[in-house]
């Protein structure tokens, strides 16, 4: 799956991890690993303008999703199916996302991490227009970051418990030869 990100909005954020969101939701909607997803993150200026070009809409937004055209309307971008899909767009603003953040009392990336899998499923054809696709598009989506916490949680434990057993063995000498480090260089003369 390519993913392609692109931070043009002048705040600093742990981009790889929003790549991850948004591979971890491509996965559980079992779009295909040929899919390619664009991610752009851009200032409230850049925002303002698309939103208002593209929505008619005064002002910033938190997240825009942009589908392909080119995609055949026929085919879900997540249907079975030969060769790549060019799913589309998703724009992040994160300067407006800073706020939100702040008001649901939570940090900026995982404000960022829900408006990457709210655009991945608008990407999908997900929609929240009326009340019965709101529930389901927003059930979806937070069923999507819990799966994605959980996991990512339970590899930190893993990796943890990992390091753990590898300080024991190494201290009882049953680490390999090879992963044991070099003795300190002792050669005075």
């Amino acid at each position: 799956m390519s993913i392609e990100i692109a931070n043009e909005a002048g705040v600093g954020v742990d981009e790889a991890s929003i790549v991850a969101v948004a591979r971890f939701a491509l996965d559980r909607m079992g779009v295909s690993p040929l899919a390619e997803l664009s991610v752009l993150l851009v200032d409230l200026d850049v925002m303002a303008d698309l939103h208002e070009r593209w929505m008619d809409l005064p002002g910033p937004t938190d997240v825009m999703a942009f589908p392909m055209d080119e995609l055949d309307s026929a085919r879900r971008p997540d249907a079975a199916g030969v060769g790549p899909a060019l799913l589309g767009d998703i724009v992040l603003c994160p300067a407006f996302a800073k706020d939100q953040a702040r008001k649901a009392g939570h940090g900026l990336l995982e404000e960022l991490h829900l408006l990457t899998v709210h655009g991945v499923l608008h990407l999908l054809g997900y929609d929240h227009a009326e009340p019965a696709e709101e529930r389901e598009m927003f059930t979806l989506q937070n069923r999507i970051l819990a799966d994605y916490r959980e996991a990512k949680e339970s590899a930190t434990r893993a990796a943890a418990q990992r390091s753990n057993d590898d300080r024991v063995l190494g201290a009882v000498g049953l680490v390999e030869e090879e992963d044991k480090p070099a003795p300190p260089d002792t050669d005075a003369g």
